[in-house]
């Protein structure tokens, strides 16, 4: 029989309040959805502006800065320190390789723009001082000699500590500063080996 026109249809009770609820969970969860996006969007970019401007997460490979640093530690690396200051003589610094600046390595600075460096039979001398070098065993000392040669203005003359088995700044030249990416502060990993350094 048919419905008498003008006469109220009749809907079971709570379907238009489930429908309401369904619509407003929907609703809710494209918010929760966005603001994760959001979230992460800015996460994202807050880590992009740590790495290019301020610290990078870096990892040793190989053994030229042993004992000091071994074959896979994790750095921590400053790069905003040298947009302040200058790269110093004893400061470990991670910087790309001049011959290929698609590497980068790991070593110290010895010497500085203006410093006159001289090797003779593994003993570092700077502006005729040897170096102090005591982070360096007797069995990671090299034999070799270079030099006399002074460092231009804007570079840097870098070594490994294990001597004897880096390539460094007697095989492949002085540092330009623009190549220093920053100064290692800290060994994170391992653990039981964690070091800040100056």
């Amino acid at each position: 029989m048919a419905a008498a026109q003008g006469a109220a249809v009749l809907r079971p009770a709570g379907a238009e309040s489930r429908r309401l609820t369904t619509r407003g969970v929907v609703s809710r969860v494209g918010e929760e959805f966005f603001a994760w996006l959001r979230t992460l969007a800015s996460a994202a970019v807050y880590a992009t502006l740590i790495v290019t401007f301020g610290f990078q997460v870096a990892r040793v490979e190989g053994q030229s800065m042993a004992p000091t640093l071994a074959d896979q530690d994790r750095l921590i690396v400053n790069k905003l320190v040298y947009r302040l200051t200058e790269p110093r003589r004893s400061d470990i610094v991670m910087l790309y390789y001049p011959i290929n600046p698609d590497k980068s390595f790991v070593k110290r600075v010895i010497a500085e723009e203006g410093d006159q460096v001289r090797i003779v039979d593994g003993q570092v001398f700077v502006n005729e001082v040897p170096i102090p070098d005591e982070y360096v065993p007797a069995a990671y000392r090299s034999h070799d000699d270079w030099g006399p040669q002074i460092i231009p203005e804007g570079y840097y003359f870098v070594m490994g500590d294990h001597r004897n088995n880096s390539s460094d700044s007697r095989h492949w030249g002085m540092v330009p500063k623009r190549y220093i990416i920053g100064k290692v502060q800290l060994r994170w990993w391992p653990l039981p080996a964690a070091k800040l350094f100056d």
